[in-house]
């Protein structure tokens, strides 16, 4: 793979979560774009820098032992990747302190480089919080590829920040620099809740859960065929998103025992605090983590998925392969998962090569329950 070169460094860095032969790199031109700019502005070397988005560690990595740097990100999969990459280029893994979505980070800080995240409500909600936090004379500076960057994201700098320079563009990236002007202070309208009927809930969901706003069409048809009578379960909600899937199954089995895990910090918040609030001190673990690989193997009867079909802007179903290999190395044999995917993705026929047995449950015109049993 090539390395990232830039006025900081030159890199060899990877993505995760790990696939062999993996035809994508770690960085594009966008975070080339980022660096160059903030060579160019020739910062002093203790300034500090705050780091958004920075899915595999090219920003921040760049940066280490240049400036004062700290990343913060949703991503608990961008957190391995930035630990893996300083150690692969022979820096301690911790030498980048790292802020998960769900904490605050402590400013003041001199510049601020975002990447635009597929979801613009995180971009809002990182905004609103770096009031109080932006040094004087700080610039936020965001990248993107220019065709997965909003006319929004312009406007929400604008509003937030101060008055933004658009960039011309650069190998098809752009940058948009924003100068820190005083603005009202803005409470944030995050997080939202929605509310169901069946089971009876409302829900909170932190900026960047998937399908925030309100129950996605996938899980709504899978809620009514959650398994039942499954006594003393040990039970994973893998990719758990605010966790609706946990608790309305929970709701139904008062003696299983769940474990609900996530890659975004956010959808773990939003699921401890829902679980909480359904089912108050039930014993549960919550946590974030690269799917069921921290998971002891053969330690699950039922796993329970929903899976993602994409990682940031990149479509595909590699993410709910592994999640497919991950639970059946969790489940114990006869255990079973449990998944609603589209009809045309095809999930029967490719956990048919996992499992020994796999079974429609239930279908709808755009979905399928299906049911696999090591």
């Amino acid at each position: 793979m090539p390395l990232l070169t830039t006025p900081y460094a030159e890199l060899d860095l990877i993505r995760q979560p790990d696939q062999a032969n993996d035809p994508l790199q770690a960085f594009d031109a966008a975070d080339e774009y980022l660096l160059e700019q903030l060579y160019a502005q020739g910062l002093q070397p203790g300034s500090r820098v705050l780091v958004l988005n920075d899915s595999f560690g090219a920003l921040a990595v760049s940066l280490a032992g240049h400036l004062q740097v700290v990343s913060s990100g949703d991503s608990h999969l961008a957190r391995m990747a930035l630990e893996k990459n300083l150690a692969r280029n022979d820096m301690a893994f911790d030498s980048v302190p790292f802020v998960p979505a769900s904490e605050h980070w402590q400013g003041p800080f001199d510049r601020v480089l975002v990447r635009v995240p597929k979801t613009l409500a995180l971009l809002e909600e990182q905004l609103i919080r770096l009031q109080g936090h932006l040094a004087p004379g700080a610039q936020v500076i965001a990248g993107a590829m220019i065709k997965h960057l909003p006319r929004a994201a312009g406007d929400l700098l604008e509003k937030y920040i101060g008055p933004v320079h658009a960039s011309l563009a650069q190998k098809k990236a752009r940058l948009l620099t924003a100068t820190v002007t005083e603005r009202p202070v803005t409470v944030s309208p995050y997080p939202s809740r929605y509310k169901l009927d069946a089971p009876a809930l409302e829900l909170v969901n932190h900026a960047n859960v998937f399908c925030r706003e309100g129950l996605d069409i996938g899980t709504r048809a899978f809620l009514p065929h959650l398994p039942r009578d499954l006594g003393n379960a040990r039970v994973a909600d893998l990719g758990c998103g605010n966790g609706v899937l946990a608790i309305a199954s929970a709701l139904a089995n008062p003696d299983a025992q769940f474990t609900l895990v996530d890659e975004s910090y956010m959808a773990v918040q939003s699921a401890l605090e829902n679980w909480q609030a359904a089912l108050g001190d039930r014993p549960v673990t919550v946590m974030p983590g690269d799917g069921l690989a921290g998971v002891e193997k053969q330690s699950l009867d039922v796993v329970l998925c929903n899976p993602p079909f994409h990682q940031q802007q990149v479509v595909g179903d590699f993410l709910a392969w592994r999640m497919f290999q991950q639970a059946r190395e969790a489940l114990v044999v006869g255990g079973a998962l449990y998944i609603v995917g589209n009809r045309h993705l095809g999930y029967h026929s490719k956990l048919a090569r996992l499992f020994r047995g796999v079974e429609q449950v239930a279908a709808t015109p755009k979905f399928v329950i299906l049911k696999a049993r090591k």
